[in-house]
């Protein structure tokens, strides 16, 4: 299917509120926010109690919104879809794996990150945490060097996740970010767009399920010229301040097809 120059630009489209520097502060203090939550999960932790915890650390950040529910996800659940519901009472293991994603709302602009985290010394679940940040590293590759389209850069992300062993989830498969909702200029994935995404506006998102055992692995970030993060949005340590505000409610204009916008969530 063909995109128009013009319907490329509607669902590229930004609200006013919309500036790449606000974007890109949120962008490190949520990848923060993730090493934080990470670092509160460990073994014999149920993931209710888990995601309780992120919860918390979340508001602590001045995060107290957000676009989309609050996620972590332990051993076996780590193979769900992003909608699914977790099996209760999941304990994180000695040898295990989890990932955390998080979609927060800070200020005016929307926030994504998802990472994995692997303890214990179980080869495979240090492969699939390495691997899936590796396809992802490939495919955004792909997207900076090529001008692949959305639909062809998750053909790529299918053949190379085959490559390493693992079976791609096209459930999670990339979505807009910007100032909120960027649900009212396109809520479908990026794996459906028939032109190259531009640069701030786009989550890539790769997650991979091992093919005979229960778990997965999560990666996901915006797609940028510049990838790379200060220091202290990679640590669980303290973050500086900033001068973005937090309203206490943020009320979503409707779509541009007059159809309600989704709203903010508080946690």
């Amino acid at each position: 299917m063909t995109t128009t120059v013009q319907q490329a630009a509607q669902i590229e489209g930004t609200g006013t509120n919309y500036e790449v520097a606000k974007l890109l502060d949120v962008r490190d203090r949520t990848r923060h926010a993730i090493y934080k939550i990470a670092a509160g999960i460990s073994p014999g932790m149920v993931e209710e109690d888990a995601r309780a915890m992120a919860r918390d650390v979340l508001r602590s950040l001045g995060m107290r919104r957000g676009w989309h529910h609050v996620i972590t996800r332990l051993g076996a659940n780590t193979t769900k879809d992003f909608m699914a519901l977790s099996e209760k009472g999941v304990t994180l293991g000695r040898n295990d794996i989890f990932f955390v994603d998080i979609g927060p709302i800070y200020g005016d602009t929307e926030g994504d990150a998802g990472e994995t985290f692997v303890v214990g010394d179980d080869p495979a679940h240090h492969k699939a945490k390495h691997d899936v940040r590796a396809i992802w590293e490939d495919v955004r590759a792909r997207w900076f060097s090529t001008g692949a389209t959305g639909q062809e850069l998750y053909d790529f992300a299918q053949q190379e996740a085959a490559k390493r062993g693992w079976e791609l989830n096209l459930d999670l498969s990339g979505h807009r970010l910007s100032d909120f909702p960027h649900s009212a200029h396109y809520d479908g994935p990026l794996a459906e767009i028939a032109f190259r995404p531009n640069p701030n506006l786009w989550v890539l998102e790769i997650a991979i399920v091992h093919p005979e055992r229960q778990f997965g692995a999560f990666y996901e970030d915006l797609l940028l010229e510049d990838q790379s993060f200060p220091a202290w949005a990679l640590s669980a340590g303290p973050a500086p301040q900033t001068g973005l505000a937090e309203p206490s409610q943020i009320v979503a204009p409707p779509r541009r097809d007059g159809t309600e916008a989704e709203q903010s969530t508080e946690w």
